[in-house]
């Protein structure tokens, strides 16, 4: 997986909010994440937009998409991100649930859209210390989607934060720290 490489490259740890379908469909990307030390999150099984949806439907995406995280990359998600941001009634009986904690983004890329130096420009033009930055290692469940914007992107906006000084950490070292 490229987009692991880049991080690898420069030692940078991150979340990875996967989708259950894609990685039922492609095991050895889910894998290759958190064996090279990166978290993996909950991002539903199928990426459906929860806007008016039952709250049964909501647990049984979350409920299906954590199962097959555990069966194929050995780890238990504890943190969530709902597809396109979209909360429903049901979320926090879900969450209490499954345990798992929701989080969103303070910068997101907008990477399904741009050209890579408008996402890069768009990412460094908005970080601040303690930000969560979002961008998308694929496209929903798109079985092969284009995600060279996003790695050229991250190519340009990685070694831009550490210049400036930044690091990065996984989500569970950024909200929740040891010390």
């Amino acid at each position: 997986m490229r987009l692991v490489e880049v991080l690898s490259q420069y030692g940078v740890p991150a979340t990875f909010f996967e989708v259950g379908m894609n990685a039922r469909r492609r095991p050895e990307i889910a894998r290759a994440v958190a064996d090279a030390g990166h978290e993996i999150g909950n991002h539903s099984d199928t990426h459906p937009n929860f806007a008016m949806t039952r709250p049964d439907f909501i647990s049984q995406e979350f409920a299906e998409a954590q199962r097959t995280l555990v069966s194929v990359t050995g780890r238990t998600p504890v943190w969530l991100r709902a597809p396109y941001g979209v909360r429903w009634f049901g979320f926090r009986e879900m969450q209490e649930s499954l345990g798992l904690t929701g989080v969103m983004w303070t910068v997101i890329g907008r990477d399904w859209t741009l050209p890579a130096e408008a996402i890069a420009k768009r990412v460094l033009d908005r970080t601040t210390p303690g930000c969560i930055i979002c961008l998308h290692d694929g496209r929903g469940t798109l079985e092969n989607p284009d995600v060279e914007p996003t790695i050229e992107a991250v190519r340009r906006i990685v070694p831009e934060l550490l210049r400036r000084g930044y690091h990065f950490e996984t989500l569970s070292d950024l909200l929740c720290p040891k010390n």
